[in-house]
């Protein structure tokens, strides 16, 4: 698969049929790896012998404050989504000092040749040529954790389906559950090189039961590992300093819980005598 096939993210997560993103010459790894994410939800989740799948109940489990994970994620983000997604609100520079990058790798492996550290994150594709190839300009990613929340973006990426006899459309169910209507979504399966193309097997009442998938280049625990660290990156870009926020909301409430007490203190010792 060409990188102008790795486009998009979700057109669909922005709540209609998906669509795509411009290409960024970053094809080498993230400075550090990141340690492959456990499997949640257990059997279900590995769709092992013919059970349901209890895809729904799936979470992303990510962890904001692991900075491996995210460069791992940042890495999967400028190779996969910024052909057609942008992200206008985070600054290479910002994204480097946060995720400790060093300039040279940033540039090297993260920035368009042309682009500077201080520039936004955005995506060279023409906005009339989004709409011409995919219906609507594809949505830029920024806030989309915070607006979707990221086990939805979690299932997203891996509930991509086709039907059979119809492969050259893309169907995923966590659009479908969303939007109540079983129809093909505009953003194709751009990781089904490595997840493996999954087609759906349904019971009686024509009820989804589980996928059967074809083998895609990486083993289910590592596919699952890079969607978490491609969403946990996300969710890090919709609030950059959210590591920061919850550290310092600890010391505050400490400083409030002792300050309380001290008032209490001298509210004793001013009333004291009125008594």
């Amino acid at each position: 698969m060409t990188k102008r096939c790795v486009f998009v993210l979700g057109l669909v997560l922005a709540g209609a049929a998906p669509a795509a993103e411009q290409t960024a010459p970053a094809a080498a790894a993230a400075p550090a790896a990141a340690a492959a994410t456990p499997v949640a939800g257990g059997k279900a989740e590995a769709n092992a012998g013919g059970e349901r799948l209890e895809w729904e109940a799936w979470r992303a489990q990510n962890d904001t404050s692991n900075v491996a994970s995210l460069q791992q994620g940042a890495r999967n983000f400028m190779n996969y989504c910024v052909t057609c997604h942008s992200l206008k609100y985070m600054r290479y520079s910002r994204m480097a000092s946060d995720l400790h990058i060093s300039t040279e790798q940033l540039q090297q492996n993260l920035m368009p040749i042309e682009a500077r550290p201080s520039d936004y994150i955005t995506t060279s594709l023409n906005a009339k040529d989004a709409v011409a190839w995919f219906g609507k300009e594809p949505p830029d990613l920024s806030l989309m954790a915070r607006a979707r929340g990221v086990d939805y973006l979690y299932r997203f990426l891996k509930t991509f389906y086709t039907e059979p006899g119809n492969a050259a459309a893309s169907y995923n169910l966590a659009f479908e559950t969303e939007a109540k209507v079983h129809a093909t979504v505009a953003m194709p399966a751009v990781l089904s090189d490595l997840s493996g193309v999954q087609t759906p097997v349904y019971d009686d009442k024509h009820e989804f039961v589980r996928f059967e998938s074809t083998p895609g280049r990486m083993k289910p625990a590592e596919y699952d590992a890079f969607v978490r660290d491609t969403v946990n990156f996300l969710d890090y870009v919709s609030e950059p300093a959210q590591v920061d926020r919850r550290s310092i909301g600890i010391w505050t409430v400490l400083f409030l819980l002792v300050f309380t007490w001290i008032a209490y203190l001298l509210k004793q010792e001013y009333w004291k005598d009125v008594h």
